[in-house]
């Protein structure tokens, strides 16, 4: 169930930023009953950046191949990286 709070409620920041921490959801806050902020904790943060980066990188990997480029096979590769940092 999504957390929403009123705009006036930040004024508990203490209060605010525990519940951040403890739920390790988005807050939703609401100005004159329409959304307005999200706050979060910085690991819930850093968590949805990272999903966002790998999801980027599969969407430009799908250009890619959609422009014409050659997939390669993903035991090939391994194979490489292997023998290149491992001998």
């Amino acid at each position: 169930m999504p957390i929403i709070l009123p705009i006036k409620d930040l004024r508990n920041t203490n209060e605010i930023s525990s519940m951040a921490h403890e739920k390790q959801e988005p807050i939703f806050i609401t100005k004159n009953g329409y959304s307005d902020l999200v706050v979060m904790s910085s690991e819930l943060y850093d968590k949805f950046a990272k999903i966002n980066r790998i999801d980027q990188a599969i969407c430009e990997s799908e250009q890619e191949l959609l422009n014409g480029a050659e997939a390669v096979d993903a035991e090939v590769v391994f194979k490489e990286l292997e023998k290149k940092y491992f001998g």
